[in-house]
């Protein structure tokens, strides 16, 4: 009798019409599919029934999460997810599926057969304690709650053996001079200061505010009056406690507040770091003016948000199941035109883009290595099941930024006054620039634990 995995390989390749672009070894020890091809393993039935029932990305997570299927201590999980990726799209393109249920002809009769004769044909198992439930009405204030606790509210040392020092939980701005992680954040939380355009005295409002990092490096660097908003509690208390141990509680406040709920503007200065991914792209026009709203005439608004390809025509945009049920619970990316659009619709004058697609790729694999560098207390903190999400979500990021799959995006907007006059500079080179009012402001130094 055929060894296992030559039994699966050879039916799943025989309804797909190609080869499977992995070498597998099943839970008997056999191996089977493309020589020299990156190594997965099978442990259990239950690895094909997760398949079976939930054919594509979400099944291939939930196998992974709950070990049931797992890379060879050989493979590299880059190749593997590339493989993958590039399979999965060949296959959506072609119309076709490696369910059983989809199984039809004589080749899906072989599958069906060999999931029979194999034991794999049973039950749907259930899925990891990881995967997230949301209930009630999509971005009502309830469930963006549970949505932005399920992701970040998994404890604050976690964090920190995965973003570093710095504690920054967005694309880093790698300049040919940085040395480190942490060089490379302080970079980018200095270059958001400088497109807002931030003076001493100003007034910024830090929507999502994280650990604090960008109202610290603001009011320490550029003397501000800031504010952070974040209904991430754990998030919050350590943004606390940071800005207590930096002396700076009479120029920083950490709010546990919804966005939606600020009453204290105008702000001279707005930013929001990763805020529209959670937002929606259906609430996203309400939120941009409520920011307009809070902003001040001649005030800057820097908005930081991952972007979407947009929709082939005919083809509606469908949203990572994976993405959705284990990382970012009711998470949406936009195409960076409709961000722009709506910033438009909303009365704001767009008047600088820049991606910095390349820049989140290099941060990403950057956290990556952080979690496998410290993957023992890693799993001690957060459990096996959810570091393996925050292993496979990095990683596939990372490829997703590298192949164009998604990009990310600084948008900088005025809420321009009638006058027209929109106070920004003639020139890019000049609003980036250090102002000359304050040149004891030594905004690059960051031996003064700015990102720490």
């Amino acid at each position: 009798m055929a060894k296992v995995a030559t039994q699966l390989v050879g039916a799943l390749e025989e309804l797909l019409g190609a080869r499977i672009p992995l070498r597998v070894r099943a839970w008997d020890g056999s191996e089977a599919g493309a020589a020299g091809a990156p190594l997965v393993v099978l442990r259990n039935r239950r690895a094909v029934r997760h398949l079976i029932w939930q054919p594509g990305e979400l099944g291939l997570a939930r196998a992974y999460v709950s070990g049931d299927l797992d890379l060879a201590p050989e493979a590299d999980l880059y190749e593997v997810l590339s493989a993958v990726a590039e399979f999965t799209e060949r296959r959506e393109e072609l119309g076709q599926s490696i369910g059983l249920k989809d199984a039809v002809g004589p080749e899906g009769r072989r599958l069906l057969a060999t999931a029979l004769r194999t034991g794999t044909l049973g039950l749907q198992p259930t899925p990891p304690p990881e995967e997230a439930r949301q209930q009630g009405r999509v971005h009502s204030r309830s469930r963006d709650r549970a949505a932005i606790s399920h992701h970040y509210d998994v404890g604050n040392e976690f964090y920190r053996l995965v973003l570093g020092s710095s504690m920054v939980y967005s694309c880093a701005y790698w300049e040919p001079s940085a040395k480190s992680l942490e060089d490379a954040q302080a970079a980018k939380l200095d270059l958001i200061c400088r497109k807002l355009g931030l003076r001493p005295g100003m007034r910024l409002l830090d929507v999502g505010c994280g650990w604090g990092s960008l109202v610290l490096h603001a009011a320490r660097h550029y003397g501000v009056q800031a504010v952070g908003v974040s209904i991430s509690a754990e998030q919050v208390a350590l943004a606390r406690e940071r800005v207590a141990e930096a002396g700076l509680t009479d120029r920083i406040e950490i709010r546990l507040q919804d966005y939606r709920e600020i009453p204290d503007g105008p702000f001279d200065a707005i930013s929001s770091v990763g805020m529209a991914e959670h937002v929606g792209s259906a609430e996203y026009l309400t939120y941009a003016g409520g920011l307009h709203t809070l902003l001040a005439p001649g005030g800057r608004l820097l908005n930081h948000q991952i972007s979407r390809r947009p929709s082939r025509p005919g083809q509606p945009h469908v949203p990572s199941p994976f993405i959705d049920r284990y990382v970012f619970p009711d998470g949406e990316l936009s195409p960076v035109g409709t961000t722009v659009s709506l910033l438009e619709e909303a009365g704001f004058e767009v008047r600088d883009v820049e991606s910095l697609r390349e820049h989140y790729a290099l941060t990403l694999r950057e956290w990556v290595a952080n979690l496998e560098a410290n993957w023992t207390d890693a799993v001690r903190l957060v459990g096996r099941g959810r570091a393996r999400v925050w292993r496979l979500y990095m990683a596939a990021s990372a490829l997703a930024f590298e192949e164009n799959r998604i990009g990310i995006n600084q948008v900088l907007a005025v809420r321009t006054p009638t006058t027209g006059r929109s106070g920004l500079p003639a020139t890019r080179s000049e609003w980036l620039a250090p102002h000359p009012d304050n040149p004891e402001l030594d905004v690059h130094d960051s031996a003064t634990g700015t990102a720490a």
